[in-house]
């Protein structure tokens, strides 16, 4: 790989040069992997035997290779070494069939990448080649799938073969003289293997079109055989059916072999005596109609090289030329003139040329290329826009602007996408050859404007991209070949298409094609070197980028300001997908600035009527621009005027008349843009409209209401839309219209809106109950004053409303009041109400509430964390709080740990002011430094464990830390479960010496399974951890004391956690415990030799499985060795059913000397 040398900007300054702009090149200088290539192949001979090997080896090979696909020139110097050395192994007369297909195949692998053109040049073709190929090749057979690339190098070597300088006849010694003898002639064994590969359905069939275009041109076998070939694929072509598979691909192989001989004719010597009936032929076949696009490809290139045997083998002098063939003069030109200048046509060489007769199968043959223009298939559609090209350079000029002009009419309206875009490449092929004179271009270059922006809705989706893409290729190809004195009239219009094209364009595809163009190679493109530097290959992917960065930025040369906010307006507001109509409305309120006068005196004028229209996708697009550039120009007044901006200085009585009548005449229309309604009330209230105490403001006031009040009819997708929007417009339309001064509300609606939202809060439809929640917490400061008693959280909690989002309006509600400590409680926050907020928050930092959609406690974690932050900062509440966030700091979800965490930390590090009453807050700032605030990544489990189990040594926190780490460690997370398990475990191994310690921590922890007993989220993983703990040996301390009471007090709480129940992983979590002796060791292995007799098989099965292990693991259980072992067998050959296993279970316990389980019988009292 090139690798450029790393220099930096500042070593260049200091040296005085120039600093330059250094980049990492992706290109390969040569081919690298020769060696690796070599002794590949070189292993053939040793591996072809071995099916792994060999496709090792292949698979090898290929990634070599394939690395070249894009400069497969860097292996032209090796190529010749690999073909000796496998063509060494295939001549090897030694050599197996296996490894002889196997180096074929490397040499298919070798063509693919350097394409065969090349590749089979290189090819030995001596007279001593012809035989040994052609005998290798008959007796391969075809329907071998495993060895196709065999036949396919064999058939292009034969081709190469083929080509001797010799008459074939003379390979056939002295057949031509002996009558006796039967063997056919050289000729004819090719010109059969040939036809029998034609028809072949692999990668052969390429091979035999090549052949054929070699073999049948040469003079002997064009004198002999030439009129039989043609008659066999005419014949072929008009028996044959394209219905079955085997008849498609028979075609197929026929016109292959038509195109690639028609090919080579037409550069040697047009053949006109045998075209017409090839034509006719085609026509009788109807090859155009057929439902295969391979077959109407080849059809189309059949029929312009028929085209091309009609017509004198000759340029038109009549083509438009710029420059010279040679690039000595062109530069000797350019040097005197500047530019290199087109070449004049002579108009008497012209009129000489045109004195001969055009056949009339020309017109068949251009007419079926135009038809090929309107193919649904792409490569059709290609193929005939080449033969259009190809063709019309040999016609007179009349007859060439006649064909200009049948491609002008696949750009009416009347035409699908596929005319237009064949019509583009049409255009582009003529305009490259210079068939396109400067006098058309009035004619085309509009329709190409148009086809820049050709889209064309079609159901969900809309059609027209390629025909977009193609209209850029037209752009490229017309920059290269006219001079631009020839281009000077249209480049103006060229240029605000294509970059309206770079930055509006919906595919990334088409934008990319557009930005290519936007320097053309004259430097007349307005700008160009500005814009592609803005707008190059890359920074158009990003669709966000193009419409609100880029396009500002052009818009900012007066050339493009009105050509992009034009486009825009009769574009993309109309479009159909809402995306782009969001983004055309952003990208207005940003180009507002460029162009204020023109957005508000013709542009808003515009949009008016559109918004009030039939048609939803106008409406919608109309009423959100509408609403952006009455905002972004406010806030152009607003940077003229700070102290009074008006926006009506920029608006007319008409256009503010037609701005608040929107709402009146499309809710009379639908009311399904209620999202858009609720933004244009956001944008037009905080542009401060002057419509205070207009009725207007009634209905936007309805609208808000009603929408929050009926969330439950809308779909669920658009749900949040509509009550985010509902929400941010009620705030805006509060803050404009509802004070009577500032930071004093009007009373009465003050009074109607608490009122109506709080009454809300009692409704039986849970989204009406959560929009109402949220407006109270959306409101100004200014209109919860004096009303913060009736908001209080238990009025909220008592109408049920959802949690998450009563936590969310409680926390917008106590940070927009604000906090003052003597303050009164219905207007701030102050001790006189702070109270119920905290009981209200922290102890929704305790719900861990599950139903079908998961832990839906878990979604307003984030809440709850972050609302206490805002307004704890001087009462004495912090203690429970920093408990609660050191809980949710040390659980399993990566995303609420972090925001827990983080919370944590500000709190902890804040000093202005600094929180109080934090409990050892000088050992946490020793395990929390303020340094870590910014490097400790609490998403990481490796970072955050560690530090967090540091908290289990502080009193205050050990209870809540450790509760957050049993989920933890007894998670299903494998990264959170090793890391969170290692901190807990070298914690222990730290306090092993420390009796009082442990001890502490033992308390703790039954403590916590006290408080959580049948808590399946929280007693299931303690038991977990408390299995992992024993096992460990953290707790030796407490074996060496028989019936120490944690060890009494956790079996017995054990004992209560599994009663009556049926989960393996409660009945059997105190195998562990055996480890602690007198008792506690005896119930415990009393109530696992109970569970051997369990009524679940699956439970009987799994107690055996760990008692067994258990004996293993603690072999101090059982002093007797004998009966160590008659209990090991007895557990390992134990009949799990339920009729044999009471016996051995009773065996069981007469060996361990323990007191044999009783049956209690059930008594079943009746009844009087």
């Amino acid at each position: 790989t090139t690798k450029i040398p790393d220099i930096t900007v500042m070593e260049a300054v200091c040296d005085g040069e120039e600093p330059e702009v250094v980049t990492q090149a992706c290109l390969l200088s040569e081919f690298s992997e020769k060696g690796e290539a070599r002794a590949l192949i070189n292993s053939l001979p040793d591996i072809h035997h071995d099916p792994v090997s060999r496709e090792a080896t292949i698979e090898k090979f290929v990634v070599i290779m394939d690395r070249y696909q894009e400069q497969p020139h860097l292996l032209d110097p090796h190529l010749e070494w690999m073909l000796n050395i496998l063509l060494e192994m295939i001549r090897n007369e030694k050599s197996p069939p296996l490894m002889v297909h196997l180096c074929f195949k490397f040499l298919y692998i070798i063509s693919k990448v350097r394409g065969y053109k090349i590749f089979m040049q290189l090819f030995p073709h001596e007279v001593s080649d012809v035989l040994p190929v052609l005998d290798l090749l008959c007796r391969q057979d075809p329907k071998d799938t495993e060895t196709w690339e065999t036949r396919y190098i064999l058939l292009l070597w034969l081709s190469m073969t083929c080509l001797i300088p010799f008459d074939l006849s003379r390979l056939d010694g002295h057949l031509s003289t002996d009558p006796g003898l039967n063997r056919e002639s050289i000729m004819d064994r090719i010109l059969a293997v040939a036809k029998s590969f034609l028809r072949v359905s692999d990668k052969s069939r390429d091979a035999a079109s090549v052949l054929v275009s070699k073999f049948v041109t040469r003079p002997d076998v064009k004198l002999k055989r030439l009129g039989d070939f043609l008659d066999w694929c005419l014949t072929t072509i008009s028996q044959t059916s394209e219905i079955t598979m085997e008849g498609t691909v028979t075609l197929d192989g026929a016109l292959q072999s038509l195109v690639s001989l028609q090919f080579t004719l037409v550069s040697i010597k047009p053949e006109p005596d045998e075209s017409p009936t090839v034509l006719q032929c085609l026509n009788q076949k109807r090859i155009a109609e057929s439902n295969q696009a391979t077959l109407r490809k080849l059809g189309v290139k059949v029929v312009q090289r028929l085209g091309l045997t009609f017509l004198k083998p000759r340029l038109a002098k009549w083509r438009y030329q710029r420059g010279s063939r040679s690039l000595a003069v062109n530069l000797a030109q350019s040097s005197v003139t500047g530019s290199v200048e087109a070449t004049k046509t002579d108009l008497e060489s012209v009129s000489q040329e045109e004195d001969y007769d055009i056949p009339e199968d020309v017109e068949n043959i251009i007419e079926q290329l135009l038809v090929g223009l309107k193919d649904k298939e792409t490569i059709v559609r290609w193929s005939s826009a080449k033969g259009i090209g190809r063709v019309t350079g040999r016609l007179p000029k009349q007859l060439a602007d006649e064909v200009v002009e049948s491609v002008l009419e696949c750009f009416s309206f009347q035409e699908t996408d596929n005319a237009w875009h064949g019509g583009c490449l049409a255009f582009a092929e003529l305009g490259r050859r210079g068939l396109l004179l400067p006098s058309r271009l009035s004619d085309v270059v509009p329709l190409i404007i148009r086809a820049l922006t050709y889209d064309e809705k079609r159901g969900a989706c809309s059609l027209g991209s390629n025909v977009r893409d193609a209209a850029c290729y037209v752009c490229w190809a017309f920059a290269r070949a006219y001079e631009p004195s020839e281009l000077k009239p249209y480049v103006n219009q060229i240029a605000s298409a294509l970059v309206i094209a770079t930055v509006f364009d919906r595919n990334i595809t088409c934008r990319k094609a557009a930005s290519v163009n936007i320097l053309s190679p004259q430097g007349t493109f307005p700008h160009g070197i500005d814009i592609v530097t803005a707008a190059d290959y890359f920074t158009v992917g990003n669709v966000n980028n193009c419409y609100l960065t880029i396009s500002v930025y052009i818009a900012g040369f007066e050339e493009y300001t009105k050509s992009l906010i034009d486009h825009l307006v009769h574009m993309k507001v109309n479009h159909w997908d809402g995306v782009i109509r969001e983004l055309a409305t952003k990208a207005l309120h940003n180009l507002t600035a460029q162009a204020p006068e023109y957005m508000a005196n013709t542009v808003l004028p515009q949009l008016l009527p559109m918004a009030t229209g039939m048609d939803l996708h106008r409406r919608h697009g109309a009423i959100l621009a509408c609403a952006e550039i009455t905002h972004a120009l406010y806030e152009i007044a607003t940077q003229k005027n700070r102290l009074h901006p008006w926006v009506t200085d920029f608006l007319s009585s008409d256009t503010i008349e037609g701005l608040k009548n929107i709402h009146q005449k499309v809710c009379r229309i639908s009311l399904v843009c209620v999202c858009v309604f609720c933004g244009l009330i956001e944008k037009l209230s905080l542009s401060k409209m002057p419509f205070k105490d207009d009725p207007v403001i009634t209905g936007w006031q309805w609208l808000i209401d009603d929408s929050l009040k009926n969330l439950h009819l809308f779909s669920s997708g658009a749900r949040r839309g509509i009550q985010d929007s509902a929400l941010s417009a009620l705030a805006a339309l509060c803050r404009q219209y509802y004070q009577v001064e500032p930071g004093v509300a009007n009373v009465e609606m003050q009074d109607q809106l608490v009122s109506q939202y709080l009454s809300a809060l009692m409704s039986p439809e849970v989204m009406t109950r959560c929009g109402c929640a949220l407006a109270l917490g959306s409101l100004p400061p200014f209109m919860i004053r004096g009303k913060l008693q009736k908001v209080r959280p238990h009025n909220v909690s008592s109408a049920q409303v959802s949690r998450r989002d009563a936590a969310t309006a409680m926390s917008q509600v106590c940070v927009a009041v604000g906090v003052c400590a003597q303050g009164s409680p219905d207007r701030v926050l102050c001790e006189g109400n702070i109270r119920p907020v905290y009981e209200a928050l922290l102890g929704c930092m305790n719900d861990y509430s599950m139903d079908s959609r998961g832990d839906v406690g878990a979604w307003y974690v984030h809440i709850k964390c972050n609302a206490p932050f805002k307004t704890a900062l001087i009462f004495s509440s912090v203690q429970r709080m920093m408990c609660c966030l050191v809980q949710q700091a040390a659980e399993k979800i990566d995303r609420y740990r972090a925001h827990a965490g983080t919370v944590f930390l500000r709190l902890l590090h804040s000093t202005d002011p600094a929180v109080p009453h934090i409990p050892h807050r000088e050992e946490l700032l020793s395990i929390f430094p303020p340094e870590t605030g910014n490097s400790l990544n609490w998403n990481a489990a490796s970072q955050a464990f560690p530090h967090i189990t540091q908290l289990l040594r502080l009193h205050q926190y050990q209870y809540h830390t450790l509760l957050g780490l049993t989920v933890s460690v007894g998670g299903l997370t494998e990264s959170t479960v090793r890391y969170s398990s290692q901190s807990l475990f070298e914690y222990l191994k730290g306090i092993q010496q420390d009796a009082t310690v442990l001890q502490q921590f033992g308390d703790t922890l039954l403590c916590i399974f006290r408080d959580n007993l049948r808590n399946d989220r929280v007693s299931v993983p303690l038991l977990k951890m408390v299995d992992q703990i024993l096992a460990n040996g953290c707790f030796e301390l407490f074996t060496s004391e028989e019936s120490h009471p944690f060890c009494v007090e956790l079996l017995a709480l054990c004992k209560e956690e599994i009663k009556k129940s049926k989960d393996v992983q409660k009945l059997l979590s105190f195998c562990g415990m055996v480890q602690f002796k007198g008792d506690v060791r005896q119930k415990v292995l009393v109530q696992l030799l109970m569970l051997l007799c369990h009524p679940f098989p699956v439970i009987r099965k799994t107690t055996a499985s760990q008692v067994y292990e258990m004996f293993l693991t603690y072999d101090d259980v059982i002093d007797d060795e004998q009966v160590l072992a008659d209990v090991m067998a007895s557990l390992s050959d134990t009949n799990c059913d339920i009729a044999t296993v009471r016996t051995h279970r009773n065996q069981l316990c007469d060996w361990l000397g323990l007191p044999r389980p009783i049956l209690v019988t059930k008594v079943t009292h009746l009844g009087n």
